[in-house]
Formats: structure tokens, C-alpha cells, sequence
């Protein structure tokens, strides 16, 4: 069952390599890799939590805020780039008794609706994997298009 700190294992700072498809919704696209950093910091006695994500090689910047509901005892996940300005709709979902987080949710990409869900696995002292789909198809088929090795910054 989720807790209000379910994202403690992200505070503080990583190394990031991001493997993005060339195209969100075709799954026969290529990929493409850059790295960035980020860094997270706790809110609300660690029941919210804030990252910025650098991408220096590409001039833009991202942000997640995230929100433990402790009646619904599950996690909104709230994305913003400066490279649009606005807040994407969320995602919410919860982790699981085998570590793994999964979150859902419902956005447009080219004008199109999509099913979006992200995932958390992988996750230790030293590393952590998130990784984002898209279904168009009603969850039937997700292309994974987005996926983000972390690897803790040493001290």
C-alpha cells in the first residue's frame, strides 16, 4: 500500500540518461539519448516532493511536483517543461508490495488522446528507473517512448 513516502529513495541529487522515441506513438521509431541531471527535494513532512530535471544540451528544463492523497492513499504526479510553460494533466497511481510504481492518466500528444502511464522500478540507494507509454487503443497496446535511468550523484 502506498505511503507518504513512498518517494523518499528520489530525494537528492542524480545523474540522468533519457532515451525518448523520435515520434511519442510509433513504436518503430528511433531513439534518441541525452543525459541531464536532477534534483528532488521533499515538502509536507515528505508526503509531496518537488524535481527539476536540466537538460543542458538541449536549453530546457522539467519539472514534476507530486502529491501523496492520504484518503485516496495514492500519488498524483504533476509535469511542467519550460519549454511549454503549463502543467500537464496528472497522473495517479500508487506503488506496489513488489516496489514497483505505476500511475495512469489522460493528456493529448499531436492532437491526439492518449492513455498515459508512467512507471518506477529499479529502485535502490543508488538507482532508479522511470519510464512513460502512450495507448491510444484504450490500454490494449502502450509504445514506451520515454525512459529515464537514474544513478545517485556521489557526495
Amino acid at each position: 500500500m502506498s505511503t507518504a513516502h513512498d518517494f523518499d529513495f528520489f530525494h537528492g541529487e542524480w545523474d540522468t540518461l533519457n532515451r525518448q522515441r523520435t515520434d511519442f506513438l510509433d513504436p518503430d521509431s528511433e531513439w534518441k539519448e541525452f543525459p541531464a541531471t536532477n534534483r528532488c527535494w521533499p515538502l509536507f513532512d515528505g508526503a509531496a516532493n518537488i524535481d527539476e530535471m536540466d537538460v543542458p544540451g538541449q536549453d530546457w528544463k522539467g519539472l514534476t511536483l507530486r502529491l501523496f492523497d492520504p484518503v485516496a492513499r495514492e500519488w498524483s504526479l504533476n509535469w511542467s517543461s519550460s519549454r511549454s510553460g503549463r502543467l500537464f494533466p496528472p497522473v495517479l497511481g500508487r506503488f506496489g508490495a513488489d516496489g514497483r510504481g505505476a500511475f495512469h492518466g489522460d493528456d493529448t500528444h499531436d492532437g491526439k488522446d492518449v492513455r498515459v502511464r508512467f512507471l518506477w522500478s529499479g529502485i535502490s540507494a543508488t538507482t532508479a528507473r522511470w519510464e512513460q507509454a502512450f495507448s491510444v487503443d484504450g490500454e490494449r497496446t502502450w509504445v514506451t517512448n520515454w525512459i529515464m535511468e537514474f544513478s545517485r550523484r556521489a557526495c
